[in-house]
């Protein structure tokens, strides 16, 4: 039977991140996707508009639907903007309790806006990190979570250890916000891995950390453990971003379906042009 994947976040109308990036990844990865929309974010490649989160009631009950019925084998949790949604979503994860969650702790928009109120980092501490099985912060997210200052991989690995004391099974501290190689650091309780692969120069990199753990999900959900999940997204996320979309005036898409177009879907080639 396909897997089945449930992201939990938020809707990105512009179609790079969020719900619709994780989406788009999950079909990649040949899983079945599902979703429960908690807020919905009017957002484009350079700016965020206007934020309407859905009420907690609504929440859980689109997450009862998906339960009950298709059933699911991994969850990614990305956009979570208040305690009242952190604590609907929670109360559902330890209901259900999927074989694999996986939690990006989503703080900021591409351009900097912030998407999680300034009072909910505690709430996200206590209530969300503890259930997942993998957290995957970006260094700012990092520095929220631990109050650490990170300005290198050794910073990394500590804020990482730090983490995982306060309750998650594996923690991916990204390195997408520091200088040289794309440099990822995974704790899984016991030991530390890097996950390392070149930098690519461009600013079209709109919803990568939404694409990354949403890979790991769909990975977990077909049997891969972390550290090959970790790896396998790696490789995919890097794939998106070489090829990234020049759409919209700000920080353009990644382009989630570059390996199938190329090689899957010779129909839809134009003249060798996938960019």
């Amino acid at each position: 039977m396909m897997k089945r994947v449930l992201t939990i976040a938020g809707s990105d109308c512009s179609g790079g991140a969020g719900i619709q990036a994780d989406l788009k990844t999950f079909s990649a990865h040949g899983v079945f996707g599902m979703s429960v929309i908690v807020a919905v974010v009017a957002e484009n490649t350079s700016r965020v508009i206007d934020i309407q989160d859905i009420t907690p009631a609504m929440i859980a009950s689109q997450i009862d639907a998906v339960f009950e019925d298709i059933g699911v084998d991994a969850v990614k949790v990305g956009m979570l903007s208040t305690p009242a949604c952190m604590t609907a979503v929670a109360d559902k994860l330890k209901q259900y309790r999927p074989p694999h969650v996986v939690i990006d702790p989503v703080m900021y928009a591409k351009n900097g806006c912030p998407l999680m109120e300034s009072d909910a980092v505690s709430s996200l501490i206590t209530t969300i990190l503890p259930l997942a099985d993998v957290l995957t912060p970006n260094i700012p997210e990092a520095e929220e979570i631990t109050g650490m200052t990170i300005s290198s991989v050794a910073d990394m690995e500590a804020a990482a250890r730090r983490i995982s004391r306060m309750g998650c099974r594996a923690v991916i501290v990204k390195g997408g916000h520091s200088s040289g190689n794309a440099l990822d650091v995974l704790f899984d309780g016991t030991e530390i891995q890097h996950f390392e692969t070149e930098r690519i120069h461009t600013k079209n990199t709109h919803g990568t950390g939404c694409t990354f753990s949403s890979a790991i999900a769909a990975q977990l959900a077909l049997g891969a453990a972390v550290p090959e999940a970790t790896a396998r997204a790696k490789a995919y996320v890097t794939t998106a971003i070489r090829h990234a979309l020049p759409l919209g005036k700000g920080n353009g898409p990644t382009h989630h379906f570059y390996d199938l177009y190329r090689h899957g879907l010779p129909e839809f080639e134009r003249e060798g042009d996938f960019s």
